[in-house]
């Protein structure tokens, strides 16, 4: 094996490990850490073949990525095969991760605690007034999250450095 292709082993088993971390399917993020280090397009065959996956985790995986809008199929003149590439620009790339995991998971357990909450105002005050309380600072802790990352989707890679930059900063100078 070239130090090459190692590196991209490497590369691929390690984003799957993390993927499932993140509570992604393993093999989902390896068929995505494929594409994103492969310079051309990918059929489902080169990817089977690549992994060692079957066609149905292949197709899954795909399936999925697709669902998340961080996969796209590529057609190809003359190839009857459907290819599959995936977003190469990092900062877009983990745009679209914190959207979709925004989605799936920020966004249920805000409506959660939310109903909670109100559930909680409709008892007499003395009734649940700790967990009315404590309910209320998770919302708040969790729409302020919210808060921030809508602002930041709307700035330029460049200007979340320079914010980031400043915070560095000012850390160092409260330290």
């Amino acid at each position: 094996m070239s130090e090459l292709n190692e590196i991209k082993e490497k590369f691929i088993l390690h984003w799957g490990e993390q993927g499932s971390l993140w509570g992604i399917n393993r093999t989902m993020a390896q068929v995505h850490a494929l594409l994103f280090v492969s310079p051309e397009p990918l059929c489902a065959n080169q990817i089977m073949e690549e992994l060692q996956i079957s066609r149905g985790n292949v197709s899954m995986a795909l399936r999925e990525l697709m669902a998340w809008g961080l996969v796209s199929r590529v057609h190809i003149k003359g190839e009857r095969r459907e290819f599959y590439t995936t977003e190469k620009d990092v900062w877009m790339m983990f745009r679209i991760i914190a959207r979709e995991r925004k989605k799936r998971e920020v966004d249920p357990t805000i409506e959660v605690l939310r109903e909670s909450f109100n559930r909680l105002n409709q008892m007499p005050d003395a009734e649940g007034k700790y967990e009315r309380e404590q309910i209320k600072n998770l919302l708040d802790f969790f729409e302020t999250g919210v808060e921030v990352y809508k602002d930041l989707e709307t700035q330029s890679p460049t200007s979340i450095l320079k914010l980031m930059g400043k915070a560095l900063q000012v850390r160092q100078l409260l330290s």
